[in-house]
């Protein structure tokens, strides 16, 4: 039985009357779940709306020039299968209130539901002045997505659109005129003016069976920024060891207090508030490096890397520095809980200063976490384990922790990193110290 869907605007942060500059479908369209309906634009910056659903477009209620605020009916979508109410997502946690769902009957067959967008916008901020020519690159992040994937420097195309904006069209046509030019050997070409040689194009298929899997919304937007992060940050990774017997020990004891509160102890917590006391006595590392300056930050917020079905997303704990271990430990847990569940909001993932990945619960011995920009460091943590140490004389097993943080370095030199890895380890050797 089909169900007619009003699909509203997110959540947009404080923004209001914001102008619709793209949009990119039209009545009779047939949308797959997360399927850009529109570009938003503010002073700031741009964003994608996803569509919540698969369905058929059934009536458009915005058009290019229109301004739109957070709960702004942008289509009506007919769904092909009826959804129990049950399945239904509520409006995101982050909109004031919510976005109440409204039933009205057009027959016994047909349910109407209102809701809000299930995924938050996808935000780009505008692009400076970059690319070969230097040009200001005018398009919306649905264009920029498409240009990346066609392998095109957004910069290099002379938009025909409203204000110059580039369009999917001059986007194709760049493509073919690239095509028609001939190359040679000595002149190599590559994106972002690195100069680099195009990747080799392969049929897999002549060699065996193969599965086209696409990637997931969340490995196209990470991967990236992974990319542009790996590639314009000179990355150097510190490795260490912290002697965790200890606090391994306090663990095992928190948890078993906490355990019928359904709060679960794990080391990551532990690693929380460490982490926290290193960026105080290490300012440079609770740090963004803005042009010729650098911006010191006087808040510590710490962003951990959640493993999900769709991908890796980096939700941000607030003012680590001013909470205790087991409040740490229960946020830590509803956070990660959100983002496996798929409710994570853009909101989750922004004003990290800092970034913890940990393998621990994989396995293990040392690794090359990427810095996630505009940070200037990432912690990474793999599997601890006992280890033959020398103290007093004599050998003695205790539970090592390999310690691997990237820094970069522009930013904070070699000796700053030691020191940094060193005075983390010193704290969760004794925990002691995070009372000092």
């Amino acid at each position: 039985m089909a169900e007619i869907k009003q699909v509203l605007v997110p959540d947009i942060g404080d923004y209001k009357d914001v102008s619709v500059i793209e949009v990119m479908v039209k009545v009779g369209d047939t949308l797959n779940a997360e399927d850009t309906l529109l570009t938003l634009e503010t002073d700031k910056a741009a964003m994608d709306v996803p569509s919540p659903y698969a369905g058929v477009v059934k009536e458009l209620h915005v058009e290019i020039g229109d301004k739109v605020s957070q709960g702004s009916l942008i289509l009506v979508l007919e769904c092909a299968e009826q959804i129990p109410p049950s399945e239904i997502p509520p409006a995101p946690p982050f909109a004031k209130g919510g976005v109440e769902a409204a039933a009205a009957s057009a027959s016994p067959a047909t349910a109407v539901t209102q809701v809000a967008t299930a995924q938050p916008p996808v935000v780009t901020p505008p692009l400076a002045k970059g690319g070969l020519g230097g040009d200001l690159a005018h398009a919306s992040p649905a264009i920029r997505r498409f240009a990346r994937e066609l392998g095109v420097d957004i910069a290099q195309v002379k938009g025909s659109g409203e204000k110059g904006r580039a369009t999917k069209d001059d986007v194709q046509n760049f493509v073919k005129a690239a095509l028609a030019q001939p190359r040679t050997a000595d002149k190599p070409t590559g994106g972002n003016g690195l100069q680099v040689l195009d990747m080799p194009v392969f049929d897999f298929a002549k060699f065996g069976a193969i599965e086209i899997q696409p990637l997931s919304r969340i490995q196209k937007i990470s991967g990236a920024n992974l990319h542009r992060n790996w590639v314009t940050i000179p990355h150097v990774t510190q490795f260490d060891e912290a002697d965790i017997t200890d606090m391994e020990a306090f663990r095992k004891q928190l948890g078993a207090e906490y355990a019928k509160q359904n709060i679960k102890i794990t080391p990551l917590a532990f690693m929380l508030k460490a982490a926290a006391a290193a960026l105080q006595a290490f300012p440079k590392f609770n740090a963004s490096l803005d042009g010729e300056n650098l911006i010191l930050k006087q808040y510590i917020n710490i962003g951990v890397a959640v493993d999900t079905p769709d991908g890796l997303v980096v939700p941000v704990l607030r003012d680590v520095d001013k909470k205790g271990i087991v409040q740490l430990a229960k946020e830590l847990g509803e956070i990660s809980a959100k983002a496996r569940d798929k409710k994570i909001t853009a909101a989750d993932m922004q004003g990290g200063c800092f970034t913890i990945s940990s393998l621990g619960g994989i396995g293990g011995t040392a690794f090359t976490p990427i810095i996630n920009a505009p940070e200037v460091a990432i912690l990474g943590v793999s599997r601890s384990s006992m280890k033959p140490v020398y103290q007093d004389g004599q050998f003695v097993p205790r539970l090592m922790l390999p310690l691997s943080v990237s820094y970069d370095h522009r930013v904070i030199d070699g000796a700053a990193a030691a020191r940094f890895t060193a005075y983390l380890a010193k704290v969760l050797a004794d925990l002691r110290r995070l009372a000092l």
